[in-house]
């Protein structure tokens, strides 16, 4: 299940803030050009779609995300990965380090990273 940009925000709050109502997940997103009941249709949709759980037991119903971050960032990723760089992992990092964003602590943790990948 891929979820759309816009959903996708809402799980990012989800995960961040975790069990939240639809005004605290609309609070978070702080969206000029999009209205509560928008933020509440999207959520309602993403339950029937099964990425979101909802407890009705109180007034206010809470939303739990069911779909798990690193699962869909992987998803994602392999999905980004096949589609823009015909499937070569070392294309993508080449092009991220190129960018010049990541920083000597990134670039630090990445070398870290690889180094228990050649010990494995």
């Amino acid at each position: 299940m891929k979820p759309t940009d816009s959903e996708l925000e809402i799980l990012q709050v989800l995960w961040d803030r975790g069990d939240s109502s639809v005004r605290e997940v609309f609070e978070t997103l702080d969206k000029k050009d999009v209205g509560y009941t928008t933020i509440l249709k999207l959520m309602q949709i993403m339950h029937d779609k099964g990425m979101v759980d909802r407890d009705t037991s109180a007034r206010t119903h809470i939303y739990r995300a069911k779909l798990v971050k690193e699962e869909i960032q992987e998803k994602m990723l392999d999905k980004m990965i096949d589609a823009v760089y015909n499937g070569s992992t070392s294309r993508l990092v080449m092009q991220a380090l190129g960018n010049e964003r990541a920083s000597k602590a990134e670039l630090d943790e990445i070398k870290a990273f690889l180094k228990t990948l050649e010990n494995e």
